[in-house]
Formats: C-alpha cells, structure tokens, sequence
C-alpha cells in the first residue's frame, strides 16, 4: 500500500470514527425522556396539593418547573448543536419548526450558552433558597452564592477569552 493510499485510508476511518459520538447523543435524548418524567410528576403530584399549598410553596413549585424547563432546553441545545458540529448535519433546514440558531451554533457559541443555562439554574436555585430562607441552612445558602458567583466568573472568563480569540483572528486576517 502506497503511502498516500495509507495516509487516504487513516483519515477516512479518523473521519469516520465521528460516529462514535452518536451514543452519547442518544444518551442525551433519553436523559431529556427522563427529565421529561420528572416534570410530569412534579407537575400532577403538586398539581394535586394546589388548593392547600401558600403563595411561597407555589411560587418554589413553579421555579422547580421553570429549572427543569431550562434544564430540558440545555439538553435539547447540546444535543443539536453537538450532533451538527461532530458528527454530521441534521437534515431539517426546510422544517418549519427548524430553530433559527440550528447551524449556526458552534463549539464557543455552545460553551457560552452553556454557562448562561447553567448560571439561570443557578439563580432559579438561589431564588428557591431565599424564598424559604426559614427553613434554609445558612453555611448551605452561603456556598450556593459563592458557587454562583463562580459560575457568573466563569461566564466572564469564558466570554472575555472567546472575545480576544475573535480579536486577534480577525486582526491576523487584516494583516
């Protein structure tokens, strides 16, 4: 086998080997299916309680439900945006129901949506702790402020170094 049929060959199983990413899609699918349960019985369980429940227990319930909701859409994104970029585009563009961000949404796009849903989680999480402070532990409300504040530094960062990585890119293409 001549070196360049060789060379032909590797790349074309390193190509193909994209693949093996596709479980994991599917893995997130079924997670989406699971989390899809979950809301379901949080929502008929508490659906059931309504008439006995106050306006703060309400209030946590329907933050629950709006965490799941994004936790759902995270998953969705990931799920889309990552079987685009790695392993192969979804054959959909002239769906009416396509969503105007599928194919537009690369690695970086993906970290950085990622780390806002993450830090929208995190304040839905917060908001529940303060909106049943009596009965919160103070040391476990304390690490959930310093771990958002975390998440909100990261969001920065990752911004920040997105935003010079597209500096210099295009600064080197008008030299």
């Amino acid at each position: 086998m001549s070196e360049g049929r060789f060379e032909r060959e590797f790349e074309r199983i390193l190509f193909g080997s994209r693949w093996l990413m596709a479980p994991f899609y599917i893995g997130l699918v079924i997670a989406l299916l699971l989390l899809l349960v979950v809301f379901v019985k949080e929502l008929v369980l508490e659906s059931m309680q309504l008439m006995d429940l106050d306006e703060t227990h309400v209030l946590v319930w329907v933050l629950t439900l709006i965490d799941m909701s994004l936790a759902g859409n995270l998953l969705l994104m990931v799920t889309f945006a990552g079987y685009e970029n790695f392993v192969s585009k979804l054959d959909v563009n002239s769906h009416p129901d396509r969503p105007a961000w599928m194919g537009r949404v690369d690695f970086s796009n993906m970290k950085l949506k990622l780390v806002a849903s993450i830090i929208a989680i995190s304040v839905i999480h917060l908001l529940k702790a303060f909106m049943s402070l009596a009965s919160t532990d103070k040391v476990e409300l304390q690490w959930q402020l310093i771990i958002h504040g975390v998440f909100i530094v990261t969001g920065l960062l990752l911004a920040v170094m997105d935003w010079l990585g597209d500096h210099a890119a295009e600064n080197k293409r008008h030299n």
